[in-house]
Parts: structure tokens; C-alpha cells; sequence
């Protein structure tokens, strides 16, 4: 079963708004086990609603139209249906009755462009809007459905709950749709590929994998679909097994929350110890991950961010002549700065940065992009040198992931 979404809006496309809604409703239609063939976008324009129209009817059961329903002149879509489907308007009086019952309680005044919202195609389903004034239209063609709901998101939402999803749901048997995702860290996509290799090409041919890589991770996504539900969990999740035991060191967790500074948190508390870091060029993001997590004070003590030469000295007991010697930016300054942070908060591991961000690299030799990672652990203290590129942004990002996942290979390891 698959469907397609057409949002209408030229300010989707001039880049006014977001389009949130295709998201939302892709998500919504997957759990109830319709695919997403194709979202389009298109311009408030009845000859690109028809051409959007007819080519989704060749490819998809369902099509599902976002937009252009309101009370004023530039909203055509209902018009372009009726138009599309060979129909002409008819006042629904069960729209505007709920209409006036909706004006009545917000004491708005009822018009005769609020009279028109009652216009619908005598060929579709009027959908109840329990948040506005434009119902939804359900339309059935050769045993394929088109609805047209409003463009405003909370009516979109109300009306795919409330009639969308159980009236297709009841139209159509549908499969189910299984998604397992396991996040892993320490990899590149391109080398984590070759690893699976062999365990990619062995999966069920019901089974697919999907590679989504982000900075310092890549989440892979297994997909099923099939009409047994519980034999479908099974087999995915006879594949996770498997999976473990070829990348155990590589895996944080199994769902969007299980990310590596959640996993470091579950780590140090099962061994009651504790963590501080010292920030130059991530100028306190590393602290910021870190205390996004509810109860995170249990473990980690605190931060500096030494982001000034002074202050490494100052605070950390960076050691001038070091700073002299091999330059702010260099392996030796991360480690006594990670020395120095432990040192001073008394705490089991600590994590230091410091390096070139950009645009400039101010009075260093290092080029842009380059940075020293540190972390001090209870028996030692070690550092590596990256570079991560431009820009800004994506240093500062990758960066603070690297130095996470070197922290948490550290915890492992004792």
C-alpha cells in the first residue's frame, strides 16, 4: 500500500515555512503500514494541482493533499477538485452547521465567505474539522482515495487522527510496517559498511537497511513489512542479535534518545564515578550535550571554558612556557588541560579541547579545523589530533562528539 503526499503553498516553496506536515503525516500513515511513494510540493496553480494529481494516480493508492482550502480567493484547490473529478459544488449544511456552532462559541460573527467554506464537490466525503472552518474532502476513484485536508497543522493533525487514519485503516487491509534503529558510534559510514558486509547481504529479503549518518555517528535503520506482526519483530530483531555480536563496541543504544552522552551517563553511574571537561574551541558544548540529561549532577562535576590563554593558566595550571613551546593549539596544552580540570574538580575522567574552529586561527601555526582532544582517565592521560574541516559549526560539532566517544572507549576499557 503505498500513498503520496502533495503539500500546496507557494510560501513552502519560496521558502516562507517549513513543510512539517509531510513529515508528520509520513510518519502517522507508516505506523498503520502505508508507505510514502513521493512528497511534493507545488504552487497554488491549477494546471500544477491537476499534473501533481494525475501523476500520483499512477503510482500511489492514496494521495493526500495539504493546503489551499481557506475562505479567500488564492485557496483553489477545492475548486481544481471539482473541476478535476468532473463535479460540480454543493453546500454541505452539516459544514455549516458546525461552522455557526464553532462562530457561537468564539462569538465571530457568520459571513458569507464562511457560508462558502460549506462548498464541497458533491463527490467526496465531507471530514468533519472539529479546529477550523474547511473540512476535509475524501474522494474514492477506481478504488483509489484522494483527501484533501487543510494546510494549517493542527486541523490537518485533528483530521488525520480523528478520520483520516481510521477510515483507511478500514478501507484498505494493510501490512505492518516494523522499524528497528540502532545507533553507533566510533565509525564512518563508508568503513561500517564493509564491516557488516556480509551480515547486509544475509538479511531476509523482507528486511531492508538503511544508512543514516550524522557527525560521529551513523544510525542504521532495519525496515520489515509483512502481514504477521509478531513473526516480523522476531526476525528484525534476530538481526539486532546477530549485529551485536559483530560491532558490540560500536553500538550506544536502540532509539533517538540513546545517544553517546546518555550512554556515558548510564556508564559512570553504574561505576560511581565522575566527569569534568575543559573547552577552548567547543566553547562549553561538550558541558551543554551533557546536561541536557535529567539527573546528570550525579556524575558530571562541572566545566571550564578556558576559552582565553590566561585562563588555561589561571585555572587550569597550564604551564606558560608548554603554551610557548607547542602553541595553544597542540596535544601537549589539551593534556595539561585535562590535567589541570581533573585536578581542580577532583573528579575519575576528564575531557579537553582545544583547537582551531575558524574562520581565522588567530595566533597559531594550525590551520583551520584542526583540533587536540585530551582525556584524562584515573591511571593516565592521552590526546589525539583531528581535523574536521569548515565550518565553524561542524568543527565545534564533531569535535565534541569525538571527544565523547574517546571518553566512553576509556570507561570501557576499565
Amino acid at each position: 500500500m503505498q500513498a503520496e503526499i502533495i503539500t500546496i503553498g507557494d510560501e513552502i516553496l519560496i521558502g516562507q515555512i517549513l513543510d512539517s506536515n509531510s513529515k508528520w503525516i509520513a510518519e502517522e500513515l507508516n505506523k498503520i503500514g502505508v508507505s510514502v511513494y513521493q512528497i511534493t510540493s507545488i504552487q497554488d496553480n491549477k494546471e500544477h494541482i491537476i499534473s501533481a494529481l494525475t501523476q500520483a494516480q499512477l503510482n500511489s493508492d492514496i494521495i493526500i493533499i495539504t493546503g489551499g482550502l481557506g475562505p479567500t480567493k488564492d485557496d483553489i484547490t477545492k475548486l481544481t477538485l471539482a473541476e478535476y473529478f468532473n463535479d460540480h459544488l454543493v453546500i454541505n449544511e452539516e459544514v455549516i452547521e458546525n461552522i455557526k456552532a464553532m462562530f457561537a462559541k468564539l462569538n465571530y460573527p457568520f459571513s458569507k465567505l464562511n457560508r462558502d467554506q460549506a462548498l464541497v464537490p458533491s463527490k467526496c466525503i465531507p471530514l468533519k474539522n472539529n479546529w477550523g472552518t474547511a473540512p476535509g474532502m475524501w474522494f474514492t476513484v477506481k478504488n483509489k482515495v484522494v483527501i484533501s485536508l487543510p494546510g494549517v497543522p493542527n486541523e490537518m493533525k485533528g483530521l488525520i487522527k480523528d478520520s483520516v487514519l481510521p477510515k483507511i485503516v478500514k478501507t484498505f487491509k494493510l501490512p505492518y510496517i516494523i522499524h528497528k534503529t540502532i545507533l553507533t558510534y566510533g565509525m564512518g559510514e563508508s568503513s561500517l559498511a564493509l564491516k557488516i558486509e556480509d551480515w547486509e547481504d544475509q538479511l531476509p529479503s523482507n528486511i531492508k537497511l538503511a544508512y543514516l549518518p550524522n557527525y560521529g555517528r551513523v544510525r542504521l535503520r532495519l525496515s520489515a513489512k509483512g502481514q504477521n506482526k509478531s513473526i516480523l519483530e522476531k526476525s528484525v530483531e534476530d538481526e539486532v542479535e546477530k549485529l551485536k555480536k559483530i560491532i558490540p563496541e560500536l553500538i550506544i543504544g536502540y532509539n533517538e534518545h540513546d545517544t553517546i552522552e546518555v550512554a556515558i551517563g548510564k556508564l559512570l553511574q553504574s561505576k560511581n564515578e565522575t566527569l569534568a571537561t575543559a573547552e577552548s574551541c567547543t566553547g562549553g558544548n561538550i558541558a551543554k550535550l551533557l546536561t541536557a540529561i535529567p539527573g546528570a549532577s550525579t556524575y558530571f562535576i562541572g566545566s571550564i571554558v578556558a576559552y582565553n590563554s590566561r585562563i588555561k593558566v589561571l585555572e587550569l595550571n597550564v604551564d606558560e612556557k608548554l603554551i610557548e613551546k607547542y602553541s595553544v593549539v597542540s596535544g601537549e596544552v589539551a593534556e595539561a588541560m585535562a590535567k589541570g580540570i581533573q585536578q581542580k574538580f577532583n573528579t575519575d575522567y576528564a575531557i579537553a579541547t582545544t583547537g582551531n574552529a575558524g574562520p581565522t586561527t588567530d595566533l597559531t601555526d594550525k590551520t583551520v579545523g584542526v583540533v587536540f582532544i585530551a582525556i584524562a582517565t584515573p591511571t593516565k592521560v592521552f590526546s589525539e589530533e583531528f581535523y574536521f574541516g569548515k565550518p565553524r559549526e561542524r568543527v565545534i560539532d564533531r569535535a565534541s562528539v569525538k571527544g565523547l566517544e574517546m571518553l566512553r572507549k576509556e570507561i570501557l576499557k576499565n
